[in-house]
């Protein structure tokens, strides 16, 4: 079948690629063959769009597919602190609910920003049950969580720039405490999960201090909601095998994770099985 065959009936190519743009912006990445598939293109013609598109500054070519870039303010989004709090609340509760009970009195936790970790915070401060913990954070709305559990637990801020979109403490200094502390757990929450790409985030900055977190614990737990299963987005945290444990909702589509437990990564659920 020859290219123009394969491409007949097909949106014009203006039209394709701004929608091809769109599709990037909204998940962060997108692979040649899903291209291909949802415009009924195929690989070379695909390819080609994407190509124009890089060079229009609208994506950035990766292997396989392509990513997205700021383009006339037109990116993958960063939520505010505030928005992201109304969004997915029951997830975030079972993914909160889930993580506490895996913390043990006498335990220390690095906890990172973001509302998922927060959800982590109010069910450790509601488990009467635990003490002498440390938590170790960079996230402002974290630690004011955990300070009514004060003495129960000891609340380490790393200090640092604050961003105030997410309320969170970056480099400089933010980092510093991370290489003279080692947990026993960390809970590090991002905005993409996936087998090739790893753990991703879509601000820099902060995906910077993720990153130096991984070293800083024994256990290094992900968190994110099914939403973010198969997502990347620019800010690279570490690849998969940096982790040990991803902790998602109950919800999260079962095929989407398949190749994550696949790959020997530990998925927990709530309810649900726990084996790689």
């Amino acid at each position: 079948m020859t290219e123009a065959t394969t491409d007949q009936d097909v949106l014009p190519a203006h039209q394709r690629r701004e929608q091809i743009a769109q599709l990037v912006i909204d998940r962060g990445f997108k692979k040649v063959s899903e291209l291909g598939e949802t415009f009924g293109v195929s690989g070379v013609t695909a390819r080609t769009d994407l190509d124009a598109l890089e060079r229009a500054g609208r994506v950035r070519r990766v292997h396989g597919g392509a990513v997205a870039v700021a383009f006339s303010g037109l990116t993958a989004r960063e939520f505010s602190f505030e928005e992201a709090l109304s969004a997915s609340v029951l997830p975030k509760q079972q993914i909160g609910t889930l993580a506490a009970s895996l913390v043990f009195s006498g335990q220390s936790v690095i906890l990172d920003v973001g509302t998922t970790t927060l959800a982590i915070a109010r069910a450790l401060r509601a488990r009467t049950d635990l003490r002498d913990v440390v938590v170790i954070t960079n996230g402002l709305s974290i630690a004011l969580e955990l300070e009514p559990a004060i003495p129960r637990f000891s609340v380490i801020v790393t200090g640092g720039s604050l961003r105030p979109l997410q309320h969170s403490l970056v480099d400089p200094l933010a980092g510093l405490i991370f290489a003279q502390v080692h947990a026993d757990l960390a809970f590090i929450g991002c905005n993409g999960v996936d087998v090739e790409h790893g753990v991703t985030n879509i601000n820099l900055p902060e995906a910077g201090v993720k990153a130096q977190m991984l070293d800083s614990a024994t256990r290094v737990i992900v968190v994110a909601d099914g939403s973010k299963i198969g997502r990347v987005h620019l800010g690279r945290i570490g690849a998969l095998d940096a982790f040990d444990t991803l902790l998602t909702d109950a919800a999260a589509d079962a095929a989407t994770l398949a190749p994550l437990r696949k790959y020997g990564l530990t998925v927990l659920q709530p309810g649900g099985d726990s084996a790689p």
